[in-house]
């Protein structure tokens, strides 16, 4: 993968997370104090950057194929999380995720919380609310520049995609002073879990010794068969449609690999598939 691409891949996926840190930060700016908002977003943003500066060079030390097999693993997991989320909400089984009504939540929540002071910082629970909305969302855009950026052996280029995210939306969010809730973010969540668990197969087979046809081209394959997988899920989990997921499913993803007469490695990918339907159905089941 170039620079350019591993800039834009970090850049999407860090964005949905900076949107939901900036909806706990103009919470609490607005409603609290923003001195004490900024302080709290800049003790999290050092803690942030000291975990970059000290597993960044570390993990570039292992050998790749270890990094890609331990890499691909934890992506293919993250990415699974978010589709199955995504999934959910899009089918009407999870509430879908509002940041107006979030923003709304936190600031009733800053109204009726009491003023304290703590050394330096004047409001004890705006420092607070800032300090774990931007550390708690920072660690995921972490695991996301750490993992592209070492896996890549260019942790530079995710850090300047993930700084590019934060920056777009922080200025969005200053710009217009309110939660991005026009954003389709249960959309972006899709589109990242389909590029996080492309990725993961991809990079978790290379580490487990498969030479995937084409090289990386064949992401060219395996991007859209995640995405039409997961898209068939969604039109299939609705009323009276639960109990063919996975056939389906699977059956079109067989479909494409015989089509594309790709080899046995594609087994892979189908479990991963496998694995997401049986989780999808036990959540619509519960």
């Amino acid at each position: 993968m170039t620079a350019l691409p591993l800039i834009l891949t970090v850049f999407v996926a860090c964005a949905v997370e900076a949107i939901e840190a900036l909806t706990i930060v103009l919470a609490a700016g607005l409603t609290r104090e923003w001195r004490s908002t900024f302080q709290g977003m800049a003790v999290a943003l050092a803690v942030l950057a000291a975990i970059v500066a000290v597993l960044g060079p570390t993990i570039t030390l292992l050998p790749l194929t270890a990094l890609r097999l331990a890499v691909g693993a934890l992506l293919a997991v993250f990415g699974l999380q978010w589709l199955r989320k995504a999934i959910l909400r899009a089918t009407g089984y999870k509430s879908l995720h509002d940041e107006a009504s979030a923003y709304l939540r936190e600031v009733t929540a800053a109204k009726a919380a009491g003023i304290s002071s703590r050394g330096r910082v004047h409001d004890w629970y705006a420092f607070t609310l800032a300090f774990k909305g931007v550390l708690l969302e920072g660690l995921e855009v972490v695991f996301i520049v750490i993992t592209f950026g070492a896996n890549q052996r260019n942790v530079g280029a995710a850090v300047i995609g993930a700084a590019a995210a934060v920056v777009v939306v922080a200025v969005t969010g200053v710009l217009v002073r309110a939660p991005l809730a026009k954003v389709p973010e249960n959309a972006m969540k899709f589109a990242v879990g389909i590029m996080l668990t492309s990725f993961g197969i991809f990079w978790g087979a290379e580490g487990a010794g498969v030479a995937w046809p084409g090289q990386d081209a064949a992401l060219l394959v395996l991007v859209p068969v995640v995405a039409l997988v997961a898209l068939c899920y969604t039109l299939l989990l609705r009323p009276r449609r639960g109990r063919s997921l996975v056939v389906a499913a699977l059956a079109l993803t067989a479909a494409l690999v015989h089509a594309a007469g790709v080899n046995a490695w594609w087994l892979l990918p189908v479990c991963v598939f496998a694995a997401l339907g049986w989780s999808l159905r036990r959540a619509t089941r519960s």
